[in-house]
C-alpha cells in the first residue's frame, strides 16, 4: 500500500460487521457512505479474533462493529472487540425474504451487520453468564426429568396385569421411590419392563437431587447479582434468572420500561375493529421471559392481597381473564424493570423470628391474629416471601406485645 493510500486509508471512518459460526467469523469493513470496502475469514480463536480486528483497523477508523449472535457464536469476538475499546452493536438476523431477494452466503451476511453497524443496541455484557449457565443446566434437568417420568407412565400401561396393578394407582413420588427399590423377577417379560422402570425411577430421583442443588446455586447467584429482584413478591429462583438472563446484566441498554416490556412480549398490541377498541396479548418477544411473567402473576393471583383486589375490580370493568392477565404482566413488567435499573432496598426481617421467640409467641398464634397461614408467616420470616406491608405490620405487632 502507497503512503498516500495509507494516509487515505488512516483517516476513514468505517463501519464492521461480523457473521459468526461456530468454527470461524466472516468479517466485513464499509465506509461510512455504505461502499464495501473488504471483508475476509478467520478462525474463532484468541489469534483469529486479534487478526480480524488488525483486518478492520487497517481499513480506516472503526466507529462500530455490528456482530450477529452477540451472546451465541459471537460472544469471544465480542468480548475481544470490547476489550480493544471497540464499541459494538448487536444485529438481528435477516429475515427469509431478504435472503431470498439478494441470496445467502457469509460475505452478504457479514456486508448486512457492517451496514447495520449504524444500529444502536448494545449487546449484553458478561455478568450474567454464569446465571445463563445455571438456568440452562436447571431447565434441561427438569426437561429430561419430566421426559423419564413420561416414560415410566406409558410403559406401565402396557405393562403386565401385576405391574400395572401395583404401580399404577401410585402417584408420582410414590411410584418413583417404589419402582426406584424394586428387585427385577419374574419371566422374561416382568424383569425386563421391571428393570426399565427402575432405570427411569433412579434417573427420575437423581434429577430431581441435580434441580434442587442447581436451583440452590442458582437462588444464591440471582440473589447476590439483584437482591431487589429476588425478594419481589411472587419471583423465584427461576423466574429471577429467566428475567436477569432476557435484560442481560447491562439493562441500561433498554432506554424505557415499554422496551423491556415489549421485549418480554407483555406490551399492549390493539386488536381495535369497528366499534370494538381492545388490546390483545402480545405473542412477540421473549417467549421464556413472557412465562416468567406469567408465572409471576400467577403466584400474585393466588396469594398477593393487592392482586386479588385489582382482579375484582377489573372483572366488575367487564374484563376478561385474558386481559387482565395482559394488564398484570405489564404491570409486572414496570415493577421488574424498576428493580433491574435502580437499587431496591430490600427491607431486614431477621428480626423478626428472634422478636417472636424472646416473647415466646408461636407461629400459629401469630397467623390467627393477622388471618394467614402459619407457612406464610413462616416463609416470611426465612425470606423465601416478600411482603412489606405483613412484615412492617407483624414488626409493629410484635413491638407492642
Amino acid at each position: 500500500m502507497t503512503s498516500a493510500a495509507t494516509e487515505d486509508t488512516a483517516g476513514r471512518d468505517v463501519f464492521a460487521g461480523v457473521d459468526s459460526h461456530a468454527d470461524t467469523i466472516h468479517v466485513a469493513a464499509v465506509s461510512d457512505n455504505g461502499g464495501h470496502l473488504a471483508d475476509a475469514e478467520f478462525p474463532t480463536t484468541a489469534a483469529g479474533y486479534a487478526a480480524a480486528l488488525a483486518f478492520l483497523n487497517a481499513h480506516g477508523h472503526v466507529l462500530a462493529i455490528g456482530v450477529e449472535g452477540t451472546t451465541s457464536y459471537g460472544t469471544g469476538f465480542t468480548r475481544e472487540a470490547r476489550a480493544h475499546g471497540h464499541r459494538v452493536v448487536e444485529v438481528n438476523r435477516p429475515d427469509r425474504a431478504e435472503h431470498r431477494r439478494i441470496g445467502k452466503s457469509d460475505p452478504i451476511d457479514a456486508y448486512a451487520a457492517a451496514l447495520s453497524g449504524r444500529a444502536s443496541s448494545a449487546p449484553k455484557d458478561d455478568t450474567v453468564a454464569g446465571i445463563r449457565a445455571l438456568h440452562n443446566a436447571a431447565r434441561s434437568a427438569v426437561k429430561a426429568r419430566t421426559a423419564a417420568l413420561n416414560q415410566i407412565a406409558q410403559i406401565l400401561i402396557t405393562a403386565p396385569e401385576t405391574i400395572r396393578a401395583k404401580y399404577g394407582q401410585l402417584t408420582a413420588k410414590e411410584r418413583t421411590d417404589a419402582l426406584a427399590r424394586v428387585r427385577p423377577a419374574g419371566d422374561a417379560v416382568h424383569t425386563a419392563v421391571l428393570t426399565a422402570l427402575k432405570s427411569l425411577a433412579r434417573r427420575v430421583k437423581e434429577l430431581t437431587t441435580e434441580h434442587e442443588a442447581l436451583t440452590k446455586t442458582l437462588d444464591t447467584e440471582a440473589t447476590a447479582h439483584n437482591p431487589g429482584l429476588r425478594a419481589a413478591y411472587g419471583v423465584g429462583p427461576d423466574t429471577a434468572a429467566q428475567l436477569l438472563v432476557t435484560a442481560g446484566g447491562n439493562p441500561e441498554r433498554m432506554r424505557t420500561e415499554a422496551a423491556f416490556a415489549a421485549l418480554c412480549g407483555a406490551a399492549p398490541v390493539p386488536a381495535s375493529s369497528g366499534r370494538t377498541n381492545r388490546h390483545r396479548l402480545s405473542r412477540g418477544g421473549d417467549r421464556a421471559a413472557n412465562a416468567a411473567l406469567y408465572r409471576i402473576a400467577l403466584c400474585r393471583m393466588s396469594s398477593d392481597r393487592r392482586t386479588r383486589d385489582y382482579i375484582v375490580r377489573q372483572t366488575e370493568a367487564g374484563r376478561t381473564k385474558k386481559e387482565i392477565i395482559r394488564l398484570l404482566k405489564r404491570a409486572i413488567a414496570r415493577d421488574v424493570f424498576r428493580c433491574l435499573t435502580t437499587t431496591v432496598a430490600v427491607p431486614g426481617i431477621a428480626d423478626l423470628r428472634p422478636l417472636r421467640q424472646a416473647k415466646n409467641i408461636t407461629l400459629t398464634a401469630v397467623a390467627g391474629h393477622f388471618e394467614v397461614w402459619p407457612a406464610t408467616i413462616s416463609t416470611l420470616e426465612r425470606g423465601i416471601r416478600r411482603d412489606d406491608d405483613l412484615a412492617n405490620a407483624y414488626r409493629e405487632w410484635l413491638t407492642a406485645a
